[in-house]
Parts: structure tokens; sequence; C-alpha cells
């Protein structure tokens, strides 16, 4: 319906915890890996750590602490690892499907995942031609999340202002990086990952609102987009 957001032009979405729930699965996947090259670190390690950090990222930070470079191909190691798991382990975010369907606005994916994670992470969840083409990588950007690159690219990309541009986050850095983008961001913390402190963790890094059931989400854009300053008055769920 017309009007009904005019305050946004463009809906963000992150995809590990957003929209596929893969969170655990990939830290797994991750701590497997790492462990077997002389770093180890158990899957809530890798949570606490590295939750929503591009893998580029990741892996320098790790190097740093080793004294080390890791193999050449452990990026191809890490990502068969969580691959092999997605096939029998991932589902999409409980609601998320009615939720896209149900926002009738312009949307995208920003994530630290590699593309053929991304894609197959989607595609096993059922989503990927619900937001394909409209997919974008921290591959295609000089710094991951924290920084806002990602985002401010996924916005040049899909031709939205970021002050009106809304993403929804799991993660610390993802939250921080929106916020630094100039976008406002929407919390999300019903993840299988997520514990009880999580909601307060995304407010305190800028969240406006949170919640935690995707059937929430259309209601909360609707309001956003037609008086941004309910977001003050919202209570986090």
């Amino acid at each position: 319906m017309p009007g009904l957001n005019a305050n946004i032009d463009l809906v963000i979405f992150d995809c590990d915890g957003v929209l596929v729930d893969s969170e655990v699965i990939s830290c797994r996947a991750h701590a497997e890996v790492l462990t077997r090259h002389g770093f180890p670190i158990t899957a809530d390690q890798v949570l606490k750590r590295f939750l929503g950090v591009s893998d580029r990222e990741a892996r320098q930070t790790i190097e740093r602490e080793m004294g080390r470079k890791l193999p050449d191909d452990f990026e191809a190691q890490m990502k068969q690892a969580a691959l092999q798991r997605y096939a029998s382990e991932l589902v999409a975010i409980p609601h998320i499907g009615e939720a896209i369907a149900a926002i009738d606005l312009p949307k995208c994916v920003a994530s630290s995942g590699t593309p053929e994670k991304i894609r197959h992470g989607l595609t096993c969840a059922g989503l990927f031609d619900a937001l394909a083409p409209d997919i974008f990588s921290a591959v295609q950007v000089a710094r991951g999340k924290p920084a806002p690159d990602l985002f401010l690219f996924a916005a040049e990309q899909m031709k939205a202002a970021p002050a009106r541009c809304l993403v929804i986050e799991d993660s610390v850095p993802g939250v921080t990086g929106g916020r630094a983008a100039g976008m406002t961001v929407l919390g999300f913390h019903g993840g299988s990952h997520c514990t009880a402190a999580h909601a307060e963790l995304l407010r305190a890094a800028g969240a406006a609102v949170t919640f935690d059931d995707m059937r929430q989400l259309p209601d909360l854009i609707a309001q956003i987009g037609q008086k941004p300053d309910l977001i003050a008055g919202f209570s986090a769920v």
C-alpha cells in the first residue's frame, strides 16, 4: 500500500542468524578445522569471538595470535566443513519466508560469508529465489563488519540512500557496521545461538529495536516506515 513505508527505501538482511539458523553449525565447523590446525578452540569460543566477523578478518586475527600462517587452502577447508553440515542440519529461521513475502519493499542480503556459502545456505533453507540476485558479500569490499563498507556497498548497488535503509542484524559487529553506515538497525535475537543476554548486547551496540520472532518484523518495519520517531518509544522484546 503506497505510503506505508514512506521513510524506508531498502531493507538489508544479514544472512547467518537472521535468514538461516546457521551460526551454531558454522561455529562447530570452524572450531573443528581450527583445532586440527593447532589453534584449539571450542564452538562456543568461536561464537563469542567471531560472530558477525568476516572469515578473512577472523583468519588474520588467528594468524596474529598463532604467530604463523594457516595453510593456503584453509578457507576452502572451513567452507567444505560448513557446507557438509549445511546439507543435513541447516534450516531457515522460523517464519522468515512469510516475513520476507509480507515486506513490500526492496530487499537485499549483506553477509560476512563468501558468495558460495551465502548461496548454499539460502538454497538449503529455501530462501534463495526470494532474495536473488541482490546478495552481497564481504569479499566485495575492503573491510568487513564492523566497518560500514558492506552496508554502504549494498545501498549503493540498490540505489538507496543510507539514511533510508533498515538493517536486520543478529551480531554486535553487524549492528555496529550498520550504525556506522548511518542506517537504522533492528537487532534479531531469535536464532539458536542467542543467549538470554543477546538482546542487551545488540541494544548496547546501537540496535534501535530488538525482537526474537520474525512474525513481528513486517509490523515493526511498517511502524518505523510511517513514523521513524516511534523508534524511541519501542520496548525491546
